[in-house]
């Protein structure tokens, strides 16, 4: 299957917008949790490989402090490798989220991949329907503002 691209919904925006206010341990707990909903279509073909959950859950300590930097970042390598491993699109862009995920306390900018590429698995897993596409942007953008407010 060729890789497509979806189109982005108009809240995209709002999130970027949100973002930029966010402080960097907010953003890394919310990338998390973008990529933690998309997990299951990675596990699905590889059910045995905890490459892609412990990034995420790296990423989680280190947004709540519990995890040096150094050691989050370390645990983001392994699920870009399994991103470069998988051969369905949907599991790839699964793994992209996670590895983007547990990139987040390296670097703030890496939460917004880890976000685009969860939308992407979503996409790839629904045909590219537009509402599936803005339900999960949808989500994506309240949860990024309960974060916010807590």
């Amino acid at each position: 299957m060729a890789s497509q691209k979806f189109t982005d919904t108009e809240i995209k925006k709002s999130i970027d917008e949100l973002l930029e206010k966010t402080d960097h341990r907010t953003a890394a707990c919310w990338a998390a949790d973008c990529a933690e909903r998309v997990l299951s279509y990675y596990e699905q073909y590889h059910p045995q490989d905890g490459r892609l959950r412990k990034a995420v859950q790296a990423a989680q300590r280190w947004g709540k402090g519990e995890l040096p930097t150094r050691d989050a970042r370390e645990a983001a390598f392994p699920a870009h490798a399994a991103a470069r491993e998988a051969t369905d699109e949907i599991a790839i862009a699964a793994a992209q989220a996670a590895g983007q995920a547990g990139a987040t306390p390296h670097s703030i900018g890496h939460a917004v991949h880890a976000s685009t590429y969860a939308v992407k698995a979503v996409a790839l897993a629904n045909d590219f329907d537009e509402a599936a596409i803005a339900e999960e942007r949808n989500w994506q953008y309240a949860c990024l503002k309960e974060w916010v407010r807590s």
